[in-house]
C-alpha cells in the first residue's frame, strides 16, 4: 500500500483497471474524507452521508471498468461531481425520513455514538460542529453550497463554478457573501471557535 502513496489518481485508475484492487482502495482512501465532508453537509444526516459516498464509488467502480471515464488528470472533481449529482437526486426523489430527536432535539444516534476521546474533547468538538452547522444551514443554500464545496472539498472556483452551473465570478461572489454572512452571524452571537 505504500507504494501506491506516490502514485498519481491516473496511475492508480489505470492499475485499477487492470485488475489491482489495492490501487482502488489506495484511490477511495485518498479522497474519502473530503467527498464524504462535502456530502455529510450537503445531505446533514450521517446515515445517508454513509450510503452516498459508497454510491459514489459504486458509480465510479462501473464507469471505470465499462471504460468510459474520460477525465484524465482530474478524479477528485469527477467524483464530487457523482457525488453532488447523488445528493441533487436524493432531495428530488425522496422525502427525508423522519429522525429519532432526544428531549434537547438531537438525533438519537448522534447521542449513542462512541470515541475514544474523552468527555471534555467530545464535547468541545460536538459544540463547534453544532455551530458550524448551525450557521451553515442559516445561510441561502447558494453560499452553503460554494463554502462546503471549496473548505470541505477543496476545490477550485472553476471545478464549482462547473459543478454548480455558474460562472466563476458568480462562485466567488457566493464565497464572499457567505463568508460575510458567518462573520456576521459570529459577531452577532459573539461566537468563537
Amino acid at each position: 500500500m505504500k507504494s501506491f502513496v506516490q502514485k498519481t489518481d491516473n496511475e492508480l485508475i489505470r492499475l485499477f483497471i487492470e485488475g489491482n484492487m489495492t490501487a482502488l482502495e489506495a484511490l477511495v482512501l485518498r479522497h474519502k474524507d473530503k467527498i464524504y465532508t462535502s456530502v455529510l453537509f450537503l445531505v446533514k444526516d450521517k446515515y445517508l452521508a454513509e450510503d452516498i459516498f459508497q454510491e459514489v464509488f459504486i458509480r465510479v467502480i462501473d464507469t471505470l471498468r465499462s471504460g468510459r471515464y474520460t477525465d484524465e488528470g482530474k478524479f477528485l472533481p469527477w467524483a464530487m461531481r457523482i457525488a453532488h449529482n447523488l445528493c441533487v437526486d436524493h432531495f428530488r426523489k425522496v422525502k427525508r425520513t423522519p429522525v429519532i430527536k432526544t428531549g434537547d432535539d438531537r438525533d438519537i444516534f448522534e447521542v449513542l455514538n462512541f470515541t475514544e476521546d474523552g468527555a471534555d474533547v467530545k464535547m468541545m468538538k460536538r459544540q463547534s460542529h453544532d455551530r458550524v452547522r448551525d450557521m451553515l444551514d442559516r445561510l441561502p443554500e447558494d453560499q452553503r453550497e460554494v463554502i462546503i464545496l471549496r473548505h470541505y472539498a477543496d476545490m477550485s472556483f472553476k471545478e464549482i463554478a462547473s459543478m454548480t452551473n455558474c460562472s466563476i465570478n458568480t462562485a466567488l461572489g457566493r464565497m464572499r457573501y457567505g463568508l460575510i454572512n458567518l462573520r456576521k452571524m459570529m459577531t452577532e452571537k459573539k461566537i468563537a471557535l
